[in-house]
């Protein structure tokens, strides 16, 4: 194999293990389930901090499609797990960044590329999954995790990649393009 298809790093990240994505879809299945619930305790409740609770607005049958679909999500929530969001990989003097199934694959020539640093992702705790997002002159790749590699190009141009194991990407790619301007 040559050097210049040599592949020196990968890293597959699944969409099911986003924060955010995980965090909505347990709040909108414990809906379900509080639904499902309080359709089969339909009597009104005396609560000391609320008041009274209502009794239930839905019918028995109504509840147990609330219990469907909180099972129905929960399913697909571990379905999600399984699901490829975004595959980055580094042969030779390119950076290859795949998506799903629907998503065209993007190649970063490395020649072309000035500055690596490893940078927070976000300033906020949840953050989308985004694939090929072009906003204030930053094309962003991210799935899951806190950190991100940050790639400035001879135009000024940045990208943005989320990583799970972001020192490991920044060596290799401040490896090959340091070996580049030599």
């Amino acid at each position: 194999m040559e050097e210049k298809d040599k592949l020196l790093f990968e890293e597959k990240q699944y969409i099911g293990y986003n924060k955010w994505a995980i965090l909505w879809r347990t709040v909108l299945a414990m809906f379900c389930f509080l639904l499902y619930y309080w359709s089969e305790h339909p009597k009104a409740l005396e609560v000391a901090v609320v008041g009274e609770i209502p009794s239930s607005p839905v019918g028995e049958d109504s509840g147990q499609l609330f219990f469907l679909m909180g099972l129905i999500i929960m399913i697909l929530s571990l379905i999600l797990i399984f699901v490829l969001h975004i595959h980055t990989k580094v042969i030779g003097n390119s950076l290859i960044i795949d998506g799903l199934w629907t998503s065209r694959k993007v190649k970063i020539d490395l020649n072309s590329i000035v500055l690596v640093k490893k940078v927070k992702y976000s300033k906020y705790l949840l953050n989308r999954p985004v694939y090929n997002l072009h906003f204030k002159n930053t094309i962003r790749f991210f799935t899951q995790g806190n950190y991100a590699i940050e790639l400035t190009d001879k135009d000024g141009l940045k990208y943005k990649i989320g990583s799970q194991r972001p020192e490991e990407l920044k060596a290799v790619l401040y490896h090959i393009i340091s070996k580049n301007k030599n």
